[in-house]
């Protein structure tokens, strides 16, 4: 290829010594440039098309810069040096010199590259000449279309790479875009590093590529003599334009990047509302020096990087922020309950930016009983949050007061609409008797509560439910249904927002059987499950918080130590007597008094229904075991009334009177207790013992 390029030229071995007269008569100058020596001949025509004397050139071809333009020159050196590395046979281009009375003048060149036969270029031989007559206007207008290219292609380096960082969130995403190869290959360049300002240091947090860290420059002082110091201090971006510059300008940082086969560099501060965050350093292998709009171009890529980096680390700051405030909201630990396995959890949103009103609580209640509660208030900012702790308190408070838990829900929606809010909150409170297992489940708009059985089968609990706390009250719409189920020793309730089951493109009722199965396979330790449920949502990642509550009931409780259940039955509430109904007789199965339970339940119905009746408020209804040498159940109900009960034969009608003569022929024994401005009327069923 090499020789079919010079016998084209039909050149003599001492070439050009005799230079073809063809040549002299085209007003043509030849050179011969040999690539082991660096020297280039050039005959006398050669001279006169560069507007140099013999005398002013010395055969390297850098002493031709007072004629050739920088620009110029740097655009042919790498024309040049892209035709000796892809192998090509020749080469040829236009460019402008500066003749000595100051005037611009087109030449064009033409060169041959002669190869060995390894292929290694060893000399080229072309011509030089004047092009001013025959470079017309379409010509100029091509090598100005040519121009416009290689700004349009600089111009990219910046889209290319802002278009990156603009999917970059934190300042790690910012790191991995610039380390990453094909962030290297949108910068052009062939090794970059970056570093912070931290504490009064720099930091450095990228290198690029791989194995291209210099050891000693991972945490630097600001006076260290490194380029990157150096452009922090005075804030001026340090443009190397050679390989001879860096060795001189960093002799302890060069010698340690000499494998790199550095040409070139860029140091970049990162400035942001003028202050420096760090700095970039861009390093090349394929150019020497840079244009003014190459200069331009890696000044707007320092200030976009500078920007996303901004915005990362205020994401980061709000984030941080974020989740300790709603941390701060949320219970700082969840006190341990006698007969049952706690776990809880909060993830917040993968957007982080935003605080949300997600929470749960669990509240320790008289006679073996615990609160379970779990919410979301609508919002995703600081207000959000504040409703939610505020809500937080006032629902334990209503629990822990002893109100029944859809008189809890009641008022706590009354509070939140008389709250200088415009919120509303979803929640769903659960009231828990681990000696009997009766549960009492109430739901304010939110998501059903998931129920996971000894052998690991989970199913839904569809409640009926009310509408949303702040709603119910703003429409006067009060009413909670109190659904009840009994949770078995071995038994997992699960309580948790939507954020744990919401999944783009699929609807609630299919993630509620997606969370369904993934807890059925889940371990059986609460909270080693609720770690795989927060783990799982993790990699769903999502624009919502995520609140959980995990309770699994432990065995039955030894009830020789003596049991207690209690339950506040509102009047006027159609389902009160039907609810402590169910609850009397789990809590009676579950002390082993099966025998007595229909008597038991008649009783107590009995007297809560006289409570109702004769006095003004709710009923109190306690029913716990007694131990000694006799065991013994105890049921008591309590009212505010002081006014004693009495026995009195049946009315006419033979429906009223009788209350009283049941409870004397039904139990063992029975009596009346003053209660403060109330009274107690208790009475007492021999069980015997447990088998």
């Amino acid at each position: 290829m090499v020789d079919r390029g010079a016998s084209a030229l039909s050149l003599p071995d001492d070439w050009p010594a005799h230079p073809d007269p063809i040549l002299a008569l085209n007003r043509m100058g030849s050179f011969d440039w040999d690539l082991d020596t660096g020297l280039m001949q050039m005959d006398a025509q050669a001279h006169e098309v560069f507007d140099v004397r013999p005398d002013e050139y010395d055969g390297n071809p850098a002493t031709l810069g007072m004629r050739v333009p920088p620009a110029e020159s740097r655009r042919l050196d790498t024309m040049v040096s892209h035709a000796l590395k892809d192998g090509s046979e020749n080469y040829g281009a236009y460019f402008r010199i500066r003749r000595r009375d100051g005037t611009l003048r087109w030449t064009h060149t033409q060169g041959y590259i002669r190869r060995d036969g390894t292929g290694r270029p060893r000399r080229i031989i072309g011509i030089v000449r004047d092009a001013t007559a025959e470079l017309d206007e379409s010509v100029a207008r091509r090598e100005q279309a040519a121009r416009h290219e290689v700004r349009r292609q600089q111009t990219s380096v910046v889209q290319l790479t802002t278009a990156a960082l603009a999917h970059a969130v934190t300042v790690q995403d910012v790191i991995d875009v610039l380390q990453d190869t094909h962030g290297l290959t949108h910068l052009g360049a062939a090794s970059l590093v970056m570093g912070l300002v931290e504490a009064g240091r720099i930091r450095m947090v990228a290198t690029g590529p791989e194995h291209s860290y210099v050891p000693g420059t991972r945490i630097t002082r600001l006076d260290a003599q490194y380029p990157m110091n150096e452009v922090v201090r005075t804030l001026v971006p340090h443009f190397i334009e050679s390989p001879e510059e860096f060795a001189e300008s960093y002799p302890l940082l060069w010698p340690n990047i000499t494998d790199l086969k550095i040409t070139s560099a860029a140091y970049l501060p990162l400035i942001v509302q003028a202050r420096p965050i760090g700095a970039i350093g861009l390093l090349y292998n394929d150019r020497r020096g840079f244009s003014e709009d190459e200069r331009n171009v890696l000044v707007a890529l320092g200030s976009s990087i500078a920007q996303s980096l901004q915005r990362a680390m205020f994401f980061e700051q709000e984030k941080d922020l974020a989740q300790g405030l709603q941390q701060a909201m949320l219970p700082r630990s969840i006190p341990s309950v006698s007969g049952a396995d706690i776990a809880v959890r909060y993830r917040s949103a993968s957007l982080g930016r935003d605080i949300g009103g997600d929470w749960y609580d669990l509240i320790p209640l008289p006679g073996g009983r615990v609160g379970a509660v779990i919410g979301d208030v609508q919002g995703h900012d600081t207000h959000a949050a504040a409703v939610m702790g505020q809500l937080r308190i006032v629902l334990r408070a209503y629990a822990a007061e002893g109100h029944t838990p859809a008189t809890v829900m009641a008022r706590a929606s009354v509070f939140l609409h008389e709250l200088d809010t415009d919120r509303f909150a979803t929640c769903l409170y659960a009231e828990i008797d681990l000696s009997t297992g009766v549960t009492q489940l109430v739901r304010a708009g939110h998501i059903d509560p998931l129920l996971r059985y000894a052998d690991r089968t989970c199913r839904r609990l569809p409640l009926e439910g009310g509408l949303p706390l702040g709603l119910s009250a703003e429409f006067g719409r009060l009413e909670y249904p109190v659904a009840t189920v009994e949770l078995d020793p071995g038994e997992t309730l699960l309580l948790c927002t939507d954020g744990l089951v919401e999944e783009p493109g699929v609807d609630l009722a299919e993630g509620m059987r997606i969370l369904g199965e993934r807890i059925r396979g889940g371990p059986d330790d609460v909270s080693d499950l609720a770690d795989r449920l927060i783990d799982m949502a993790e990699e769903r990642g999502g624009d919502d918080d995520v609140a959980l509550l995990l309770l699994r009931r432990h065995g039955l409780i030894d009830q020789r130590s003596g049991g207690r259940l209690q339950q506040h039955v509102a009047p006027g509430d159609p389902e009160a007597l039907s609810e402590a109904r169910h609850m009397i007789r789990a809590a009676v199965r579950a002390w082993g008094a099966r025998e007595r339970a229909d008597e038991i339940e008649l009783v107590a119905d009995e007297l809560i229904t006289n409570a109702l009746m004769h006095t003004e408020g709710s009923a109190i209804v306690t029913l716990r075991v007694l131990a000694g040498s006799d065991r013994r159940l105890r049921v008591e109900v309590e009212d505010s009334s002081s006014a004693l009960p009495r026995r009195r034969e049946a009315g006419e009608s033979g429906v009223s009177g009788r209350g009283l003569l049941l409870v004397d022929r039904l139990t063992d024994v029975w009596g009346v207790e003053a209660r403060g401005g109330g009274k107690c009327v208790w009475c007492e069923f021999m069980v015997g013992e447990r088998g």
